[in-house]
């Protein structure tokens, strides 16, 4: 069972929150994974999504490569979602931590999904820590990045379709960068 630890209202009345629990669990309209370019789903979120959500999952991700190459940073895949409670899985690529432009490239990777989720008319989504993990991206840093990825992307796109905006953290490491980014960002009060 997921917790909510802040939330914060933006002026257009979108509602951002970190939220304590399992991306799997998330009955929103879209959770974002954290992929690789080629959708092979192995470890990590991206193996927690396929192991609960069915062997569609990833029989769609290799159709979407077929189709359309290897997904980029600023273009997010999306499939639907098997046996999850959400409609769709977003299929964001994280930059890898050195090769080069790290920051640009996670902050397109959130901004990307966030604007496929629009496209696709959804009202809520559910981010991971995306790079975090395999990728190495240090966690006090893209804790910055996404946080002002999603602020940039709602202050740009008032009228957006999302109303929803949900960072789902499970270990206490990655909540805590996130809860002291939350802290020092003069964008976020509670």
């Amino acid at each position: 069972m997921s917790q909510t630890l802040k939330a914060y209202t933006f002026s257009t009345g979108q509602s951002l929150q970190i939220v304590q629990g399992d991306i799997t669990a998330e009955a929103v309209d879209a959770i974002v994974n954290a992929a690789n370019s080629r959708l092979v789903h192995g470890a990590g979120v991206a193996g927690a999504i396929l192991h609960k959500g069915g062997p569609v999952i990833q029989a769609e991700s290799d159709e979407w490569v077929y189709k359309h190459g290897p997904v980029s940073h600023a273009e997010p895949a999306y499939t639907s979602a098997g046996n999850l409670p959400c409609r769709y899985v977003i299929h964001a690529v994280g930059p890898l931590w050195g090769e080069g432009d790290e920051q640009a490239r996670l902050a397109a990777a959130v901004q990307g999904s966030l604007k496929l989720a629009e496209e696709l008319g959804l009202a809520s989504i559910a981010l991971p820590a995306l790079s975090t993990g395999v990728f190495g991206f240090p966690k006090p840093s893209a804790a910055q990045v996404i946080l002002t990825a999603i602020y940039d992307y709602v202050a740009e796109n008032p009228a957006s379709s999302l109303k929803y905006i949900r960072l789902v953290l499970l270990d206490q490491e990655t909540i805590q960068a996130f809860l002291d980014t939350w802290e020092k960002d003069d964008h976020f009060y509670s």
